[in-house]
């Protein structure tokens, strides 16, 4: 062994020494604690010193370094990352998820980079990008390989030029280039369903959008509306003010969202302001898997203030705030400090997609999603096995909306 591999050891062990006097001693083989960082360290100990002593080639420990930083960060969840000194550099504090020159909300799921959204009128919706497509390359590098942090930063740092995703929807995969361009948040849309029922479409909850939500609602109010859907399908941008800031124009009292942070502890609540509130008549909400983020803070508000029915299937689970500390090497790990929750303390990000999102009280599946798997799905089964694109086109009825009205109708106004 080379003394620069015996120091390289040597300073490690004395380490873990440290930790041994600390936190009493070390368990034998067979008898690690899981979730005891002492006992986790001997199992990092035991592999170091593998590789030192065992590895054919004398090894980069600087590569191996910098490989366990980056498992050790993405097995917390999918927005935390070690970041390399470059990337620290160019670090803004933005939305992790959030690919900006091409309009899409991307997040992780079974290992690959999974589109949560796609911006109505963006690049990525003119190539042909779907809510629930699977990203298993991004300019040939696969995303199996790369941190969420790594593959949005290669769509927002595309300086203008072509990228090209290799997709798999369907059964099958496919290849698409995105040509970047203009993204601008669209605007609300309301339209009157039938007499005294509106129609109220988000489709963006990004700063700026809860004032025009706003005056889109009291548009509809003047048309006669009394009992309203409000659509927040698609919606997976904006933050925990944006949320509030909608919620509050349905619910006049009571606590309409958390914000969390070590141990579950509550850092913010956030309650409703009777001069806020805006709408008074029946209400179903319409959600499904392309809802996340400030959308959730919305839906867990208007459900669990009874305000009225959530329509639809589990949203998708986002919600939280990453926080940058900087390390010796110049690198930085970027990780989850703080996470969105509904008024009772259930936050929205869970440790799996089976434990996350918004469970609405009136569960109807979207029918032309019905086909693709759920991101639970997936990462219980990984992606299935390729197979020939089936020729009937998904179904286009809208079961969600339909049930919708037949709640209002019940309704009183």
């Amino acid at each position: 062994m080379g003394m620069k591999l015996k120091l390289a050891v040597l300073i490690l062990s004395s380490v873990i020494a440290v930790y041994a006097i600390a936190g009493g001693l070390l368990p034998r083989y067979g008898v690690i604690a899981s979730n005891d960082p002492y006992s986790q360290m001997t199992i990092f100990h035991e592999v170091l010193t593998r590789i030192v002593e065992d590895y054919v080639d004398e090894p980069d420990l600087e590569k191996v370094r910098i490989g366990a930083l980056r498992g050790l960060a993405e097995g917390l969840d999918p927005y935390s990352a070690y970041l390399t000194p470059d990337q620290v550099r160019r670090f803004r504090p933005t939305a992790s998820e959030y690919a900006g020159p091409f309009g899409m909300t991307l997040s992780k799921v079974a290992g690959y980079a999974y589109v949560v959204s796609v911006l109505s009128g963006s690049p990525a919706e003119a190539a042909g990008v779907q809510a629930g497509d699977v990203i298993e390359y991004v300019n040939g590098r696969a995303t199996r390989d790369m941190s969420l942090y790594d593959a949005v930063e290669i769509l927002q740092r595309s300086n203008g030029k072509d990228v090209t995703l290799k997709l798999f929807r369907r059964g099958r995969s496919e290849t698409i280039t995105l040509h970047p361009g203009p993204v601008t948040q669209p605007d609300p849309t309301g339209k009157m369903l039938e007499p005294g029922v509106g129609y109220l479409q988000v489709l963006s909850l990004a700063p700026g959008q809860p004032a025009k939500v706003r005056a889109t609602l009291l548009d509809l109010m003047n048309r006669g509306a009394k009992r309203l859907v409000l659509d927040l399908r698609g919606t997976a941008n904006g933050e925990l003010a944006q949320g509030v800031e909608v919620a509050n124009l349905f619910i006049a009292e009571g606590t309409l969202a958390k914000e969390l942070g070590k141990e579950g502890q509550v850092v913010r609540q956030f309650s409703a302001r009777r001069d806020k509130r805006l709408f008074k008549g029946p209400l179903a909400v319409l959600v499904d898997r392309t809802t996340a983020n400030a959308a959730e803070v919305v839906a867990a508000a208007i459900l669990e203030n009874k305000r009225g029915d959530v329509v639809g299937e589990r949203t998708f689970g986002v919600g939280g705030e990453q926080e940058l500390f900087r390390l010796r090497d110049g690198g930085g790990l970027l990780i989850t400090t703080k996470k969105y929750a509904s008024p009772s303390g259930k936050p929205f990000m869970g440790a799996t997609s089976a434990t996350s999102g918004v469970r609405p009280n009136v569960e109807v599946r979207r029918a032309d999603l019905a086909e693709l798997p759920t991101p639970e799905e997936l990462e219980e089964e990984g992606l299935p096995r390729e197979e020939a694109p089936k020729v009937e086109k998904p179904s286009k009825e809208d079961r969600q909306l339909e049930k919708a009205l037949e709640l209002l109708r019940r309704a009183e106004g």
